[in-house]
């Protein structure tokens, strides 16, 4: 039983492992779901997956033969329902997308439940530290790790005197920004042009530099960023 145990938890640690290794090269890139959310999710499947293959721990009549069980439908069922319940905390705050790790973190504590309802308790005890672990420490280890700030820049520029596509991509480069994707659009105001972009720089510090900046610039009708992040 007890080496039972320890390859458990390897699997759920394996999994966790994994998936913040994927997160944080999404982290690392500025997208929104990133080291947390893949962790958790990866985690999830890991604990809902060890159903099928310790079904003899917590159900020894479908193991003897006994009975026909297919544990699987149960938890397809469970886990199709709660995917629209973790949409509905997603939401879209003007070019951010907010709301990833807490939908993750619903899908998680679905799966924790389908553990509890079994009695398969020893993994679900695992899996609930390893999600308190990562929606905590992880979010530590996320704030000192190194990795590149992005956000979203709208700003309006006035058409004379103003500024075009080369001055502001060197205001940017001026205060620690490259432009990572830009787009035009008209505005409302025919004197006035409006850039929308990504920006990224090595250091977020460089964003409130940024914004004071543009603030004070004559050439800046006014502007937005929203930094990037799940």
């Amino acid at each position: 039983m007890e080496q039972e145990y320890l390859e458990i938890l390897k699997h759920l640690l394996i999994a966790l492992g994994m998936g913040g290794l994927i997160g944080f090269e999404r982290s690392y890139h500025g997208r929104p779901a990133g080291f947390r959310t893949h962790s958790l999710v990866c985690v999830a499947s890991s604990a809902l997956m060890m159903l099928t293959v310790y079904q003899d721990q917590w159900y020894p009549a479908a193991f003897a033969g006994h009975v026909n069980l297919d544990p699987t439908r149960m938890a397809q069922g469970i886990m199709t329902g709660i995917g629209f319940l973790g949409a509905g905390v997603i939401f879209k705050e003007g070019l951010t997308v907010r709301g990833l790790t807490t939908a993750a973190s619903i899908w998680i504590t679905a799966a924790i439940g389908i553990l509890a309802g079994i009695g398969f308790y020893f993994p679900m005890i695992v899996t609930t530290v390893l999600t308190l672990g990562t929606l905590s420490v992880f979010r530590w280890i996320l704030d000192k790790m190194p990795g590149q700030f992005f956000a979203h820049l709208q700003l309006r520029s006035p058409r004379d005197g103003g500024m075009g596509e080369e001055e502001v991509r060197n205001f940017l480069l001026e205060h620690g920004f490259s432009v990572a994707n830009m787009s035009y659009a008209g505005s409302s105001e025919p004197r006035c042009i409006e850039f929308q972009m990504i920006i990224k720089a090595h250091d977020a510090s460089y964003a409130r530099q940024l914004a004071e900046a543009l603030g004070k610039s004559a050439q800046v009708m006014d502007f937005r960023m929203t930094p990037t992040g799940d």
